[in-house]
């Protein structure tokens, strides 16, 4: 158990606590979250003894231990195996459990080939993976974990989702996936006014009480001004009258009672939308026996055949390593393939977010510099919008591509996309170096987005919010899947989180033949193939009736107001137009019943 208590935190004139107080109780698992600043990271250094209090206290008890994920890569051992095993102590018995590191490193994404090489050899984002098992298998009184996930792919994910949920310690999380905080905690606590504010529950039901509060907040404020107007002109009035000199300096205090709350509001949340280049034509590219190999290296995808059209959502999933940002490059011919082809439509316009894209910015530029060179318009006001829509406001809009940390480069990359025309949207990994709420806005931009869009990403809220086809890269394999990710989970699901040991798989058990992956793919690839159109058809029909009904609405409404004047050509006229649009429902509610019955009957042949 942990008590904060009246803490104070400032960096010069910026306040990050103020008389702040949390309580972490025994057994609970708190995600913590916050703006971009606010302070989360923060609050870990001071845990940490890395930054010192200006004011409070924080009780800790004797002998608790603190478990971090370093991002210090220091290793001693020979082997990957030995440096996990490192921190283990000997139990009652004189044994070490060398089983639960080993459970923790394949659960992490190692393999047997991997525990025998020397850490130094490893990637860098597997190196922090080691150093995640250290501190997971040395079994820390609480866990303070910073982004765990930025350097996990989506099986280990899910993995330490599962491993989290089992943590019989207390657990303090910081994480911008809201999906990975809600399935592993206990509580939610958000650093908010420059205070803890902490429930029991998920981080929905914590910005619901926050919003409530601050409407209450709100009111409470304007009514205090009214109250303070009032007040004011009153002591204006009769402050020199001799005889008022009790009431005014009543009237006074009572001024001074009144509340000056300040309400924080969320202007560092990012709000923006793509730029749209029109697309005439409905199939943006064809794929052809497409296969792609590094020099002297292995295949990472071999025959792959699909075609992609206008409107599409493909998400890319899998594993580290396998292909998925390869097959990014390819698409936006930055790679060529080693077999087969990609084929284009003349009139696509890409535009690739990527993550070795920051590399290809211009140091000396400014950010503003920097977004104006992808800006047709010459003027500076377009380029000193869109730094500040990146959270580059005023003085930091001029700031130099050289000193920006890797999270603001990809920002100002972000911002560049966005200034740039596209019909082809091209994502990797875009939910990194982004808080909560600007993923949310990531979000609304993709879905408000009409052209095709292409995202590889490990973040499954965005997978379930997003995704209507997936390329998937597993086991060896890269296929194509025709549907959701929910179905994907359903029907398919990820081979390596059946091959660990002990893994609990978490999905429903499906009644069909035996069949693998591939297969198993195709067939619903056939289905969807079949059912598309139809389902296609409907949703165009459903809405061509909404669009007939709003007329028929308003038609009605014209008939009733023209019907008292005496103008009998219009409302000859407006009655016809009336006839002739409730013809044309009730015509659509044929092709719609027809098409209906059509979807249900092959639903019921090709199940899933």
């Amino acid at each position: 158990m942990i008590q904060i208590q009246n803490i104070k935190k400032e960096f010069g004139e910026q306040v990050i606590f103020n008389d702040a107080s949390l309580l972490i109780a025994s057994q609970e698992r708190v995600g913590l979250v916050g703006r971009n600043g606010s302070g989360k990271s923060t609050l870990f250094k001071i845990l940490l003894n890395e930054e010192h209090l200006d004011g409070g206290s924080i009780q800790i008890p004797k002998n608790y231990t603190l478990g971090h994920l370093s991002q210090h890569l220091h290793f001693e051992k020979q082997t990957v195996y030995e440096e996990a095993c490192s921190i283990l102590k000997p139990n009652e018995d004189g044994w070490l459990d060398t089983h639960s590191v080993e459970a923790i490193l394949f659960g992490l994404g190692f393999n047997q080939e991997s525990l025998k090489m020397s850490p130094s050899l490893l990637s860098g984002g597997f190196q922090i993976r080691l150093n995640l098992a250290k501190v997971l298998a040395a079994e820390p009184n609480i866990l303070l974990l910073d982004e765990p996930t930025n350097y996990l792919d989506i099986v280990s994910t899910r993995w330490l989702s599962r491993f989290l949920r089992s943590w019989k310690g207390e657990l303090l999380l910081i994480t911008h996936d809201k999906k990975f905080m809600d399935s592993v905690c206990t509580h939610t606590a958000a650093i908010y006014q420059n205070k803890f504010r902490k429930i029991q529950g998920p981080v929905n039901k914590l910005l619901e009480t926050i919003e409530a509060e601050e409407e209450v907040l709100l009111r409470t404020a304007e009514n205090d001004s009214k109250k303070r107007e009032q007040l004011e002109r009153v002591i204006e009035r009769f402050r020199f009258k001799a005889s008022k000199a009790a009431m005014v300096q009543s009237k006074i205090k009572a001024v001074e009672r009144l509340s000056h709350t300040e309400i924080q509001t969320n202007s560092s949340v990012l709000d923006f939308s793509f730029t749209e280049a029109p697309f005439p034509g409905k199939r943006l590219c064809k794929i052809s026996d497409l296969g792609f190999a590094y020099k002297d290296k292995d295949f990472l995808l071999q025959n792959l055949s699909f075609e992609i059209f206008k409107g599409d959502r493909i998400a890319v999933i899998g594993p580290n390593g396998r292909g998925k940002t390869t097959f990014l490059n390819l698409l936006a011919s930055e790679l060529s393939p080693t077999l087969g082809e990609i084929s284009f439509n003349p009139n696509v316009q890409t535009n690739y977010f990527g993550q070795t894209n920051i590399n290809r910015l211009h140091l000396n530029n400014t950010v503003e510099e920097e977004i104006q060179s992808a800006l047709k318009d010459t003027s500076r006001g377009k380029a000193r919008s869109l730094a500040g829509l990146m959270m580059f406001s005023g003085d930091a809009a001029m700031k130099r591509i050289q000193v920006l940390s890797g999270g603001e480069r990809s920002r100002v990359l972000l911002a560049k996309i966005l200034a740039t025309e596209c019909n082809f949207l091209l994502l990797d990994e875009p939910t990194n170096h982004l808080d909560m709420d600007s993923i949310e806005s990531l979000l609304e931009a993709l879905e408000n987005f009409e052209g095709t869009s292409v995202v590889v990403t490990h973040d499954e809220a965005l997978l379930h919010a997003f995704a209507k086809r997936l390329i998937v890269f597993d086991g060896g394999e890269c296929f194509v899947f025709e549907g959701t990710y929910k179905e994907f989970l359903e029907n398919v699901g990820w081979k390596e989180e059946k091959e660990i040991s002990g893994f609990a798989i978490e999905q429903k058990s499906i009644q069909k033949p035996k069949e693998d992956r591939k297969a198993r793919a195709d067939y619903i690839a056939m289905r969807s193939k079949l059912l598309k159109p139809l389902e296609q058809k409907i949703k165009k029909l459903e809405e061509e009736i909404q669009f007939f009904e709003n007329q028929t609405s308003e038609l009605e409404s014209l008939l009733v107001e023209i019907s008292a004047g005496s103008d009998g050509e219009k409302i000859s006229e407006t009655a016809k137009k009336l006839d002739n649009a409730k013809e044309k429902i009730e015509s659509l509610f044929v092709e719609w019943e027809t098409a209906s019955t059509e979807l249900e009957t092959l639903k019921e042949k090709y199940p899933l």
